[in-house]
């Protein structure tokens, strides 16, 4: 799915500044794509962003009003309701991640399809993906796998991305889930996708490319997350990965909603996701470590991060704390 540029971020009747999470991060990695902002009285959130009308936003150039909160369940409000259809009717399309889709409120999906509007409900892939074929496709790739689910790997590709292009490079994010297909306009929503098309969807968002082009493909869930291991490994396969990127949360005791489960060994994982890669691409490696601080005190996170360079022999880097200027020195 592509989303048309800019937008009209709608944060609603936010409860806080973290129920606008989509819209925040769509602010801070794609500054550009987010024109003004929308609130309904009572909203507990502000990116910083001019307030706008819809009007407004529309006259100076908005092409989708991109709904960049979540409320509890993920629902789509009743008091959201008459914003959005004034939305369509004032030329905008509407974008959202949330459970509950545009396309099933009725008047949203009549006054779309009266208007030739579009609904992108992006939890919920409407492309029809192939089968993955496993052929070597041209250009590079690096996928962040982890430990455990929500751990930093979309941060990370993120991060690398806007490094490389500072430094001139050709690179892309390629956006595997809802967060980062609104960040970024476009990708696959891969949790969604019938499980014999995975590995086929994400060789369809990263397809051959320049020698010299390198795809940062948002990593999923985790190979030893029993909730989620199928799709990470169909997302490891069809990323086809030359370089990995490990990503972990040190304080955590066990996979995020399953107490039964610990978190496991980093060595652990990485053997696993190495042994998944390279069998879409034999030369595939891990070139770096992302550890999720924000946990740990300025002297812990140093002290944890020098440890595990020495032990692994990569560089080992928080992306918040440090940058990620030294894994793009890597694959400069």
């Amino acid at each position: 799915m592509e989303i048309k540029r800019p937008y009209l971020l709608f944060l609603g009747d936010a409860a806080d500044p973290l129920a606008a999470k989509v819209a925040q991060g769509i602010k801070d990695w794609r500054p550009e794509n987010a024109l003004a902002q929308i609130r309904l009285e009572g909203c507990k959130a502000d990116l910083g962003l001019t307030d706008m009308t819809i009007d407004e936003a529309v006259k100076a150039g908005a092409k989708t009003l991109v709904i960049g909160v979540a409320n509890r369940g993920g629902v789509i409000s009743d008091a959201w309701v008459e914003v959005l259809t004034e939305a369509l009717e004032a030329g905008l399309d509407l974008a959202a991640g949330l459970h509950n889709k545009l396309a099933d409120v009725p008047v949203l999906k009549e006054t779309a399809d009266k208007l030739g509007r579009k609904l992108f409900d992006v939890r919920h892939p409407t492309e029809v993906y192939p089968v993955a074929s496993g052929v070597k496709r041209t250009g590079k790739r690096l996928l962040p796998v982890g430990t455990d689910c929500s751990c930093g790997k979309m941060y990370t590709a993120l991060a690398i991305e806007k490094e490389m292009r500072a430094r001139g490079m050709k690179a892309d994010f390629r956006a595997t889930g809802q967060t980062g297909i609104l960040i970024t306009g476009s990708g696959v929503s891969i949790d969604a996708v019938a499980a014999d098309f995975i590995s086929g969807s994400v060789e369809t968002i990263s397809p051959n490319n320049d020698a010299d082009h390198w795809d940062l493909i948002e990593g999923q869930g985790s190979v030893y997350h029993a909730s989620f291991a199928g799709v990470t490994t169909g997302l490891i396969h069809g990323a086809q990965a030359d370089a990995l990127v490990l990503c972990h949360e040190p304080t955590r005791t066990h996979m995020r909603g399953l107490p039964d489960f610990p978190v496991p060994a980093m060595e652990d994982v990485m053997e696993l996701a190495l042994h998944m890669a390279q069998l879409t691409n034999k030369d595939a490696k891990f070139v770096a470590i992302s550890i999720n601080t924000s946990h740990l005190s300025e002297d812990e996170a140093d002290k944890y991060m020098k440890e595990t360079e020495a032990k692994f022999g990569l560089p080992c880097v928080d992306p918040v704390r440090n940058g990620v200027a030294r894994i793009v020195d890597v694959l400069s």
